[in-house]
């Protein structure tokens, strides 16, 4: 059984190092060997074959966690013959619903609709973002949307994918949606910029940034403190995968803790493989790549409650909060319909070591 440990963002080759990690891997198959419950995870012996993780958005530095699983090769020591990345945007409930994907990186609010007015069988195991990076952007000296009631009587520029989000917002709020108009855009700000609305739903860590950097002040109205502090790029999977695919979930969740240890301790790096490797093809800026990065890693990935328990976890208090959000926003659902933390707890019960994130 051969482990691979968080080693930073680069992957170490000198003999010292691969001295330790075959000490740390023996001590941990030790460990291993007393705990019969532990099938998979970091086990390179383990065979997971293929597995398909839907990303809600393009290939760029949101998903630097991923692209360091992927180019460190934990998903290889993990027992993964591949793990394939499926660009967005997209909720991801259609594709896990559907079966052609394994993993949906979604949010609470999608999740929740979905189970609470379509019955989909599925659950939230773990969460990239502590906080809902979802914003109404707007323009200081066009829209200046700062609080809820700023919306009303202005024109809402909002991507069919976000539709029941902004929805969520308004419910949330006491608005009507009589009370303001809702323009269909796609992910561009260009609707934002050349006037054609007056706010535009937005990320705290993209066009928040992409549009203040283009020489514009800028306004945010975030989502998170504004009614909705719901848990966002969330590890979403069906209830069949849980009951019947749960070492290979458990391992999918080791390699990401990983690959997201790499990512917090290094957010330039991860900017670096988004903007040069694995979104080469899209002609990211890079400073901006940077600073969305560096603000995820900072203010969304971490918190007190990750510190404490390790990355990904939902602490009880997070998950209350996320159900009161959407019961606010008229989605009904329990903690127990929308989360499954159980394997998330086994592969820490498992590796403690992993907690310890921070370098």
């Amino acid at each position: 059984m051969t482990f691979r440990s968080p080693v930073g963002a680069r992957r170490l080759r000198s003999i010292a190092v691969a001295a330790l990690a075959a000490a740390s891997a023996m001590t941990l198959a030790a460990c291993a060997s007393g705990a019969s419950s532990s099938t998979g995870d970091g086990d390179a012996s383990a065979d997971h074959g293929e597995l398909t993780v839907q990303l809600s958005w393009i290939k760029n530095e949101e998903f630097a966690g991923e692209f360091f699983a992927d180019s460190e090769g934990y998903y290889t020591d993990a027992g993964f013959s591949s793990v394939n990345l499926i660009p967005g945007p997209s909720t991801g409930i259609a594709e896990l619903v559907s079966g052609s994907v394994d993993v949906a990186l979604s949010d609470a609010v999608s999740t929740g609709a979905a189970v609470a007015n379509e019955q989909a069988p599925v659950k939230i195991i773990g969460t990239t973002y502590q906080k809902n990076p979802f914003t109404i952007l707007s323009l200081a000296d066009g829209g200046n949307i700062a609080t809820p009631d700023d919306l009303k009587g202005k024109k809402i520029g909002v991507q069919d994918s976000n539709t029941s989000l902004f929805k969520a917002l308004l419910a949330a709020n006491g608005i009507d949606e009589s009370e303001l108009t809702i323009v269909p855009v796609q992910y561009d700000p260009a609707p934002l910029t050349n006037g054609e609305v007056d706010g535009f739903v937005a990320y705290l860590t993209n066009e928040s940034i992409t549009v203040a950097a283009g020489g514009n002040e800028t306004v945010d109205l975030p989502f998170a403190d504004n009614g909705l502090p719901f848990v966002a790029e969330t590890f979403t999977v069906t209830d069949d995968a849980i009951a019947n695919d749960r070492e290979k979930l458990k391992a999918f969740l080791y390699a990401e803790i990983l690959g997201w240890t790499d990512a917090v301790n290094d957010p330039e790096e991860g900017s670096r493989l988004a903007v040069e490797e694995y979104g080469k093809d899209l002609d990211l800026n890079p400073e901006n790549s940077k600073a969305g990065s560096i603000k995820a890693s900072e203010e969304l990935v971490v918190s007190d409650e990750t510190a404490t328990n390790g990355l990904f976890t939902i602490s009880e208090s997070l998950q209350e909060e996320t159900i009161a959000s959407l019961a606010g926003a008229g989605i009904d659902v329990t903690a127990d319909d929308l989360f499954d933390l159980s394997l998330l707890a086994e592969v820490y019960e498992e590796h403690p070591e992993l907690v310890k994130y921070l370098k």
